[in-house]
């Protein structure tokens, strides 16, 4: 195929990707109740799964205080546009979340024809292998994370005469940044897997700088998430535990190519 030819396979590729998240986002914003009344705002009611989880837990081993009777702030939208703006720009995340994995295996069929034989068949079960991080961390983040860092917010206080009113904007955008963060750094594995297979990486070079990735993945879990050191802390550590699986993932990588070469070698 030619350079343009390449480039129109590419345009239907992205078109059909763009168009799922489009379809994902149109059901999102006629389903209205269901996204927001109970997928938005179930984090901020003390009803929410997560928080009657911690409830039963707390009873079963003797602490009452892990049950929430109430989460202490209301939402508001202070901007004329602020609630058909932030139903818009939810229904286009819940698409975009809902599409990855059709998205990303249309843009895999783009790629992987221009890849050698050895290589295509080290990346099969690539599309299932990151659409299911991407999901694990989405649940994650929604479950874990989410709940958590609304909880820790919503009862911090410098001051009692201070109340707790966040605007609709604010909320929204810390719940999505929180969840598609969480969905984008479980793709740590898959990241160091082909960079192992490019001779980039090596499960000795990530043992060595182990402490320098602890203090990245520190940083980066500082920037996607809200300024507090719960919520940091609640994406740093499945990172932190994904890193090490990553690095098992990157020695087994090596050992298979080194019986794959020895294995040539001996046909030869």
């Amino acid at each position: 195929m030619s350079f343009l030819d390449h480039l129109e396979e590419l345009r239907w590729h992205l078109i059909r990707s763009i168009a799922s998240i489009l379809v994902f986002a149109i059901a999102a914003f006629l389903s209205k109740d269901l996204i927001w009344d109970t997928i938005i705002l179930g984090p901020s009611k003390p009803d929410f799964w997560t928080y009657r989880a911690m409830c039963q837990m707390g009873e079963k081993i003797g602490f009452g205080v892990f049950c929430i009777e109430e989460l202490p702030f209301i939402i508001q939208s202070r901007q004329m546009t602020g609630q058909f703006t932030m139903h818009i720009l939810s229904s286009l995340v819940i698409g975009l979340m809902c599409a990855f994995p059709y998205a990303f295996w249309e843009m895999w069929r783009f790629i992987r024809p221009g890849l050698y034989d050895t290589e295509q068949k080290v990346s099969r079960g690539a599309t299932f292998f990151v659409s299911l991080l991407f999901i694990t961390g989405v649940l994650f983040g929604y479950f874990i994370v989410t709940p958590l860092a609304v909880n820790f917010l919503a009862n911090y206080q410098v001051a009692e005469s201070i109340l707790n009113e966040f605007d609709i904007i604010s909320y929204v955008s810390t719940v999505s940044m929180l969840v598609l963060a969480c969905g984008l750094m479980f793709q740590l594995p898959i990241v160091v897997y082909f960079l192992t297979k490019a001779g980039l990486v090596t499960p000795e070079l990530m043992r060595t700088y182990r402490r320098h990735a602890i203090i990245v993945i520190l940083l980066a879990s500082a920037i996607l998430t809200p300024p507090d050191v719960i919520s940091q802390v609640l994406i740093a550590f499945p990172l932190v535990f994904l890193y090490q699986i990553s690095i098992y993932i990157s020695k087994m990588v090596i050992k298979k190519s080194e019986e794959q070469e020895a294995l040539s070698k001996e046909n030869n």
